[in-house]
């Protein structure tokens, strides 16, 4: 397998640049910043210079485009003449995300295609694609130091480009976190792959990951010490907080069709100037705080971080932060909330929130009708940018927007309005695990 090369950007974005510039020298987890882990430290920052976008609005505007496409009348005509499943349905695939691989009955012979996939601001992620196979038929994780082949461990932190796979349905208790390394694919199709009882899932200071297709649940801390990160490299964590799936100055993240429940800490954390994510197709239950954004009021650098939330389903035992956001840039598009027990929708540090085309659904307590928090004063917080479009309330559901201007860079004959949230049920109808067979549509 060739090793992926690595290069500095020719030409860093002169915004983000500073952003990280006066950033401290962080080692969240790391026992010993020694100097294999302070150059992918290096890398990493390079890397959100170069992800970040200056234009965000025509990311946004860009994924509005592709869900009309995907929902035209016309579109889904054809889909039902041409596209059948076994049962002689239509395809099952609801969205543009989804309809970019799932009605196609060889995903299994080629699955890397579904690495042109990916919508919103991870669109760069392509994960393993160009690296080989390796198929996970080990769910043990015994040693963390000199994990042996066969195992997700092993292929995770393999150097240079990966697409896993599992050869079967299993459940994998890890006893500590797992660390993701750059340009890999995790891909639970064809099989039930349940991350639970143990540790969680880690990208740090990596670049172009996806993660597809999993249970994650009942993740728990771990304790840290001597671990494997990559194939030439040991050294010390510190106890991991017990995190479904965290990012810590991560870049082209994809995380998509993810079931998650249940976790000691967060869900999906995306912190410390990660940027260039998306998190779509997931079904989340059973929770309280569910995804984080920025996890400090004293971290600037965060406002490089631009993430899309799209066709998700947040369901029952939820309470907060779905998501919480600092700084960054943040669309939360045509996702179906169903339950929250507290708010929705919350943030400080005036990042810009797009709500556009969800489904909101308020809990019977009259005290939990609001669907934001704003964690500021009103004074304060009635010039960030929270804008709701073509958003659907029900059952008095209220999203209390702020005043500040939307500053599109987007000619005004250009711009495309979102998809309603009327429309939600449709495209996040197949949200969480899927269930796939080869030589059929997932």
């Amino acid at each position: 397998m060739e090793r992926l090369r690595w290069s500095r950007p020719g030409s860093l974005l002169l915004v983000a640049a500073a952003f990280l510039a006066s950033a401290a020298a962080s080692s969240a987890g790391i026992a010993d910043l020694d100097e294999h882990w302070q150059k992918r430290k290096e890398l990493a920052e390079a890397s959100a210079r170069e992800a970040y976008r200056p234009d965000p609005y025509n990311v946004t505007n860009s994924f509005n485009i592709a869900v009309h496409r995907a929902t035209s009348l016309r579109r889904e005509m054809g889909e039902k003449k041409k596209k059948k499943n076994k049962s002689g349905g239509p395809c099952k695939a609801t969205n543009p995300i989804d309809k970019c691989w799932r009605c196609r009955k060889d995903w299994a012979t080629d699955r890397q295609r579904m690495a042109r996939c990916a919508r919103g601001f991870g669109h760069l992620a392509t994960g393993g694609l160009g690296g080989k196979i390796y198929i996970v038929t080990d769910p043990g994780d015994v040693d963390v130091l000199n994990p042996r082949p066969g195992t997700l461990r092993w292929g995770a932190i393999q150097t240079g480009p990966l697409w896993i796979t599992f050869a079967r349905s299993m459940i994998i208790e890890l006893t500590q976190e797992l660390l993701v390394s750059s340009d890999k694919t995790i891909d639970g199709r064809g099989a039930q792959v349940h991350i639970a009882n143990g540790g969680g899932i880690t990208v740090q200071f990596a670049r172009n990951v996806i993660i597809h297709n999993l249970h994650v649940h009942d993740v728990k801390h771990t304790a840290g010490g001597m671990m494997r990160d990559s194939p030439t490299h040991t050294g010390p964590r510190t106890k991991a907080d017990g995190d479904g799936i965290s990012l810590f100055g991560a870049t082209n993240v994809w995380i998509d069709h993810i079931s998650m429940s249940n976790c000691e800490d967060g869900l999906v954390d995306v912190v410390q100037s990660s940027t260039g994510v998306t998190i779509s197709n997931c079904h989340f239950t059973n929770h309280n705080d569910v995804m984080l954004f920025g996890a400090s009021d004293s971290y600037p650098q965060d406002q490089v971080m631009q993430i899309t939330v799209a066709f998700n389903h947040f369901g029952r035992g939820l309470v907060q932060r779905m998501p919480r956001c600092r700084w960054g840039f943040f669309h939360v598009v045509n996702n179906d909330y169903t339950h929250w027990l507290m708010y929705a929708i919350g943030g400080s540090n005036a990042p810009t929130i797009i709500s556009q085309g969800n489904r909101y659904i308020a809990p019977p307590n009259i005290a939990a009708k609001v669907i934001t928090k704003h964690y500021a004063d009103e004074g304060v917080w009635k010039n960030w940018v929270w804008h709701t479009e073509n958003d659907l309330f029900m059952n008095g559901a209220v999203f209390q927007p702020s005043g500040g201007a939307v500053p599109r860079k987007v000619k005004k004959d250009d711009w495309v309005k979102p998809k309603p949230g009327s429309y939600v049920t449709r495209l996040a109808r197949n949200s969480g695990t899927l269930e796939c067979s080869p030589g059929k549509p997932c």
